[in-house]
């Protein structure tokens, strides 16, 4: 019988594993509040063009290479002590790898190329903002 326990807790812990691995992780906050350009967050805020290399840190973040243009969907309200992060994509056809996938990175790490629209809507942020697949 014990045998048996074993086996299946076992078994559940793979279960446990193979779940975070499919669906993904959820991460800590960056922030409780976002700008966006409308309710729903999803029309491009602005095309920036980044001033520097940036490596990301971890699954919540985006690579950047110098000079790539990026797509800009919202901006984190920064709080504390915290460090000032947008949300975006990198765009271009030499970055065809890249394009597409979201994530935060350094404000201070772009400069704004052209504004789309004006992030006036203030958002609280959701889990979701901060999941990692």
């Amino acid at each position: 019988m014990e045998r048996v326990m074993e086996r299946i807790f076992f078994l559940f812990l793979l279960s446990l594993l193979a779940t975070c691995v499919v669906h993904g992780i959820f991460m800590e906050k960056l922030a409780t509040k976002k700008l966006c350009a409308d309710e729903e967050c999803v029309y491009t805020i602005s095309l920036a063009k980044a001033q520097d290399d940036y490596n990301a840190p971890d699954c919540r973040f985006i690579n950047i290479k110098k000079g790539q243009q990026i797509y800009v969907y919202s901006k984190l309200v920064k709080e504390n002590e915290a460090g000032e992060f947008w949300a975006g994509s990198v765009y271009g056809e030499h970055y065809e790898e890249e394009m597409g996938i979201v994530g935060y990175f350094p404000s201070d790490l772009v400069k704004e190329q052209h504004v789309y629209q004006e992030a006036t809507k203030e958002i609280p942020t959701t889990d979701i903002d901060f999941f990692c697949e």
